[in-house]
């Protein structure tokens, strides 16, 4: 059993919530993407949201033409106020990334994803520097300086690979990076640029030559971001991949590199930015829609703030494009979301972070304990899984804890997503896969998407409750525990309810101490579902 403090050992930052990505800016548009992100909203609450795509031909902001024999560019933009307006609505802010390259702007037709986003350098800088300080400028205008200068601006995507930028060119990116630094200082020096949001695969050195680049140059750099992948090489089936993963602690490792990296050089100490991260980078692969995922996630989540400022999932939907519209509404998606607002999983480990409190009283290899102001603490627990996917058995797995509480009773709250609770492809998969579900059966996998839930009343002895909690394979679970403020009137007789099960109306369950029992009526659902916590 492992002792809970009593104190706390510091703060729980919510790292984890401060950003989640999208596709294409310009999907934001679309009644999918809206109820998506108000559904996120109203459960998790991020702060920010970064997208590709906001200088693409798709959002219509660079329009060159001619008159009286002179080429000159309007800057329009229509999509642009209208899915910041829609961001800003829904409750959260955008996390600006400067790209990709208007065609008539490019200097070459190279391209990237099945909506072909321009990755080549601009053929004039001063007029892509031109494009920056219009974009930026109208925001200000539109939405005031004070605000704007809460939102980061990001410079381009991944310029070390070549499917991003042109050759992966360096030294073109440095270029790319000073003058665009450069035009968003102009319309403020105080808005926040950066960058430069490198691949996991980036070769030795990169970092650190932009940090030299910049220093030299006397470039401005705000923060440093970086994205992070654990994927291996992808092996393709019709309209799906596969990938072999590495160890979930690779993750913290690469949220950690840039610190490491720019040790030493005048970029040390400023914000780190993960502004993509996943298990496998394809929008395709199966292994994102699982609980398998989201048991892989909860230690990254848990610890990550240990190493970033932030840490941004991508993506919150699967409204999302690159390798095409998807063809299934189950297709392995990045999304927490599916199509529809089917929740996954990995949403769930969202929303139970989004109930945990700000201070930290335990962490370990499977487990999280946090406690609320107001005394309420929460316990998120998870199975370790191993990243082969070949965990063995049922894999039931014990977290048993002795947690602070005060005297008297506490009434704990247990939610489970596992194989079969919160999984919603599990009844996807029974009711045959449906590619378009009907209405009937969506109604059904959101009603599977639901977590088990299960309530319990325990003592609190010496201080302390003992909580055990048996967890089944791929499982997550959120124990919430409150004192109890029994207002049961005195004249109350359960031994007189009829129909009531023999036995002490609060026990536990046999052999299981602490072990947060089934709620009255049952377990939410059908398909005989077991009980929270309840053996096969």
């Amino acid at each position: 059993m492992i002792r809970v403090p009593a104190g706390p050992a510091g703060r729980f930052p919510d790292a984890w919530r401060h950003c989640v990505g999208t596709g294409r800016l310009e999907l934001v548009l679309r009644r999918d993407h809206q109820d998506s992100l108000a559904q996120l909203q109203r459960d998790i609450g991020f702060r920010y949201l970064r997208g590709h795509g906001l200088l693409s031909d798709g959002m219509g902001v660079h329009r060159p033409y001619t008159w009286q024999g002179t080429r000159r560019v309007r800057h329009s933009f229509t999509y642009v106020d209208q899915v910041v307006d829609a961001l800003l609505e829904a409750g959260i802010r955008p996390f600006l990334e400067l790209g990709f390259m208007p065609a008539a702007l490019a200097s070459g037709e190279q391209t990237v994803f099945w909506w072909g986003a321009n990755v080549t350098p601009p053929a004039d800088h001063k007029e892509w520097a031109a494009l920056v300080r219009a974009t930026l400028g109208h925001l200000v205008d539109r939405y005031g300086l004070d605000e704007v200068r809460t939102w980061p601006v990001e410079v381009w995507n991944e310029p070390d690979l070549t499917a991003f930028w042109q050759d992966a060119d360096e030294s073109a990116y440095h270029r790319l990076y000073e003058v665009t630094a450069h035009a968003v200082k102009e319309v403020d020096a105080s808005l926040r640029v950066g960058g430069p949001a490198l691949s996991p695969g980036a070769g030795e050195g990169w970092l650190e030559r932009f940090a030299e680049y910049t220093e030299r140059h006397g470039v401005p750099v705000d923060f440093v971001s970086r994205h992070a992948y654990t994927s291996g090489p992808a092996q393709h089936v019709p309209f799906g991949t596969h990938q072999t993963l590495a160890p979930a602690d690779r993750l913290l490792d690469q949220f950690a590199a840039p610190r490491r990296e720019l040790k030493g050089t005048h970029l040390a100490g400023l914000p780190v930015h993960i502004t993509e991260f996943n298990s496998s980078y394809r929008p395709d692969n199966p292994v994102h829609d699982t609980a398998f995922h989201a048991a892989y996630l909860a230690p990254v989540l848990a610890a990550g703030a240990d190493h970033a400022d932030s840490f941004s999932y991508w993506t919150f939907s699967d409204m999302f494009e690159e390798e095409g519209v998807p063809t299934a509404l189950f297709h392995g998606g990045f999304g927490l979301l599916t199509h529809r607002q089917i929740k996954k999983p990995t949403y769930h480990l969202y929303a139970f972070l989004a109930r945990t409190g700000g201070e930290l009283l335990a962490r370990g290899d499977d487990h999280l304990v946090t406690r609320h102001p107001d005394g309420r603490t929460v316990v998120l627990a998870w199975s370790p899984v191993d990243p082969t996917g070949e965990t063995p058995g049922p894999g039931r797995h014990t977290v048993h804890l002795s947690v602070p509480a005060p005297p008297g009773e506490v009434f704990v709250r247990r939610s489970t997503v596992d194989e079969e609770h919160g999984n919603a492809r599990t009844a996807w998969q029974r009711m045959g896969g449906p590619r378009s579900p009907g209405a009937r059966q969506l109604e059904i996998l959101r009603e599977a998407a639901e977590p088990a839930r299960g309530h319990r009343r325990l003592p609190v002895e010496n201080g302390r409750v003992d909580l055990r909690l048996t967890l089944s394979r791929h499982e997550i679970t959120l124990a919430e525990i409150e004192p109890v403020r029994d207002e049961t009137p005195p004249w109350a007789d359960e031994g007189r309810l009829l129909g009531r099960e023999p036995g002490p109306p609060l026990g536990g369950v046999p052999g299981q101490p602490g072990e947060p029992g089934p709620p009255l009526g049952g377990v939410r659902g059908s398909r005989g579902r077991r009980p929270a916590g309840e053996p096969r």
